[in-house]
């Protein structure tokens, strides 16, 4: 498979066996949903995306099947939800016509800059949510309980929005001390070795793509336990 390296192909047998074991075949399936779906536009938009590697396959899908396992159904379908937001609003969102803002500010920033949304990034992220809990439903993942269709896709987009806002407020930023070039991971080397320019160094796009699906998980379990499911 191309869309993994051999440690990202490693990873979403882990992911899948746990999201699997704690959900049954409906886990797997929105799993793949998430999975399938985000190499796709990946693909799409970059023509030939580089190939996911193990850390990214964990930051992603790691929470979710975590919480399968833990026996929290609502918490990984969250996850998977927040997940399959922020991937299409970033993939679909690169599509748009417009320059993307920063969440913080609303400043322009080039396509690309962690923290930038637009509008076709946030509705292709709702959609994300809203299909993730819409399957979820269908698949009788949690039983008959239509109201938990709107907790599971705010759950995603709250994960989205959190994504970005770490994306654009804490995520470590670098730049090249002689050509002030900008990058996300600290090991890069320009003309120089990068030096840190905002944010904390060890959180990185992986880092903060986990702090998403928590999120998302989180307001999915407090949603369940509000709603009694």
């Amino acid at each position: 498979m191309n869309w993994l390296t051999r440690g990202g192909l490693v990873a979403a047998g882990a992911v899948g066996a746990g999201v699997t074991w704690g959900l049954g075949w409906r886990g797997l399936l929105l799993l793949a949903v998430l999975l399938l779906s985000g190499s796709l536009l990946t693909q799409l938009a970059e023509r030939r995306g580089p190939r996911r590697t193990a850390r990214q396959v964990l930051a992603n899908g790691g929470i979710a099947a975590a919480a399968a396992l833990a026996g929290s159904w609502s918490a990984a379908v969250g996850a998977i939800a927040a997940a399959t937001a922020d991937t299409w609003a970033t993939e679909i969102g690169a599509f748009s016509p417009f320059p993307p803002r920063l969440i913080t500010s609303g400043r322009p920033v080039t396509r690309g800059t962690s923290g930038g949304i637009s509008a076709l990034g946030t509705l292709a992220g709702v959609a994300g949510a809203l299909l993730i809990a819409a399957l979820a439903s269908a698949f009788g993942v949690w039983g008959a309980a239509p109201g938990m269709v709107a907790v599971i896709a705010t759950a995603g987009v709250a994960g989205m929005l959190a994504d970005s806002l770490l994306g654009a407020s804490a995520q470590g930023r670098f730049e090249c001390p002689a050509c002030d070039a900008r990058f996300e991971r600290g090991t890069t080397v320009c003309h120089e070795p990068v030096r840190l320019a905002r944010g904390w160094r060890w959180l990185d796009n992986d880092g903060v793509n986990l702090a998403a699906t928590v999120c998302g998980a989180a307001v999915a379990a407090l949603g369940a336990h509000v709603a009694g499911r």
